[in-house]
């Protein structure tokens, strides 16, 4: 089997809550509650669930953007969580992000050769003519003009935007690209471009990507295995294939069934949940989903299922997937 460019064991962030004039803290918010997974070098893994469900806080946790309040987190073999400043920046180069918004992850007072330039020059890997070189090349890269390296932020349409952020995540020569839904802000014929632009890009260059979405079309399209995350807890992660064609968690079911149908005649599903979502300051016990679930049993209520093997690599968090093959 081939060792894992990143794993990440039984990550958790929490953020107090505090209130009054002393700020006391009153509460916890379980933004992630405990996520584990690997990722191979050449893979992507997309990252599915609703708003709020931490998908973005794993992805800054991760990438030491914000700091985990415990759990592991190894690159290639090298646990990172704990290092300093110093330690990691190393580590750095081999860890980029394309940001949701391209607009406010570019900095308007900054051409957009010197933004993608910028991480080259800091890293001391070129400097001069060679590095406005490579930066050309990597406009290139990206379907983008070498003479467009002189134009500002607001000069270029959201689409063009998203493909210097996407120049600069690649400057580096990264081994890790984390995408953090980056093409929700988009127009959806822009999305079809820019994601075929990311899977050009890894063909090319063998990086993987951590892929964050909440457009399962999008995610079934450029991801190799899938992720689906309820309320800060993975609860199925299995091959795409097999993810969309036997979706085994209660969960996935109704993410999948909300997809909507092109065919205005075709016979829609039932909703398979009711109510929102719970609070992650006050998460239900045992299974976060047996509030809204319709199979949901007492032991539910009691009882936080473990994410485990189902056959196939396909893993699930739920009580009627256990193992024992018996399944919904």
């Amino acid at each position: 089997m081939t060792e894992a460019l990143l794993e990440v064991t039984d990550l958790i962030k929490h953020y107090p809550v505090r209130a009054g004039v002393l700020r006391r803290q009153v509460g916890t918010v379980h933004a992630v509650d405990g996520v584990s997974f690997a990722l191979a070098p050449g893979e992507t893994l997309g990252l599915v669930g609703e708003s709020g469900c931490g998908k973005s806080t794993v992805a800054r946790s991760v990438l030491r953007l914000v700091e985990p309040t415990s759990g592991q987190i190894r690159l290639r073999g090298e646990d990172i969580t704990r290092l300093s400043k110093t330690e990691l920046r190393p580590h750095r180069r081999s860890m980029q992000i394309v940001f949701q918004d391209p607009f406010a992850s570019l900095n308007p007072r900054m051409t957009a050769g010197d933004i993608v330039g910028e991480p080259i020059a800091v890293h001391g890997l070129a400097s001069g003519k060679e590095l406005e070189t490579r930066v050309a090349q990597l406009f290139e890269q990206v379907g983008l003009r070498p003479d467009q390296m002189r134009n500002f932020p607001h000069q270029f349409s959201g689409g063009q935007r998203q493909r210097i952020c996407i120049a600069r995540a690649l400057a580096l020569e990264p081994d890790l690209i984390v995408c953090d839904e980056p093409v929700s802000a988009l127009d959806v014929s822009i999305q079809a471009q820019v994601i075929n632009l990311l899977i050009d890009l890894q063909r090319q260059h063998g990086f993987s990507y951590l892929f964050i979405a909440h457009d399962l079309a999008v995610v079934a399209h450029i991801s190799h295995r899938v992720a689906v995350m309820y309320l800060g807890r993975i609860v199925e992660i299995s091959d795409k294939d097999e993810l969309f064609r036997n979706p085994r968690h209660p969960y996935t079911q109704a993410l999948l069934a909300s997809v909507p149908i092109a065919n205005p005649h075709a016979k829609r599903l039932a909703p398979l949940v009711d109510g929102d979502v719970p609070s992650p300051v006050n998460p239900p016990s045992g299974c976060a989903f047996h509030t809204r679930c319709r199979f949901a049993m007492d032991r539910c209520k009691a009882e936080r299922p473990a994410l485990v093997d189902a056959g196939g690599g396909h893993q699930v968090a739920c009580l009627l997937n256990d193992g024992t093959g018996r399944g919904l």
